[in-house]
């Protein structure tokens, strides 16, 4: 299914996800993920200050996980909108589960904080 949450994190293109808690989708826990999906430009070398060139977020997820199933409850990739979200520079990389299982590494955050601040700029938003 290719707007699952399992799809989105297996695409090639770089991505940060933001999580309330450890990213376990084979389990009953609850949990609100977000995916940041990252433009590069050429010659950016990770985002980084010294790096030229830019990155940006060009399209959010968001999902609420609870009871092994994951639905989508936002996504954007206005401009104007996502620009409204702070990027996680502090993200590092991070062992996820898949919903089959299978371990996968991302780069992103557990960071309850900033999931709520999402949370109020989703709602802000409507």
């Amino acid at each position: 299914m290719p707007g699952s949450i399992d799809a989105i994190l297996q695409l090639p293109q770089r991505k940060l996800v933001v999580a309330q808690s450890d990213v376990y989708l084979d389990g009953q826990a609850k949990n609100e993920i977000f995916i940041l999906m990252v433009e590069e430009s050429r010659g950016s070398a990770g985002g980084r200050a010294a790096g030229s060139g830019h990155r940006r977020v060009e399209r959010i997820y968001g999902f609420i996980c609870d009871g092994g199933e994951c639905t989508k409850f936002f996504e954007s990739g206005d401009h104007d909108k996502v620009d409204q979200f702070d990027v996680p520079y502090s993200a590092v990389a991070m062992d996820i589960r898949l919903s089959d299982g299978m371990q996968y590494v991302v780069q992103g955050i557990v960071d309850s904080g900033l999931v709520g601040s999402y949370r109020s700029v989703i709602s802000n938003l409507k």
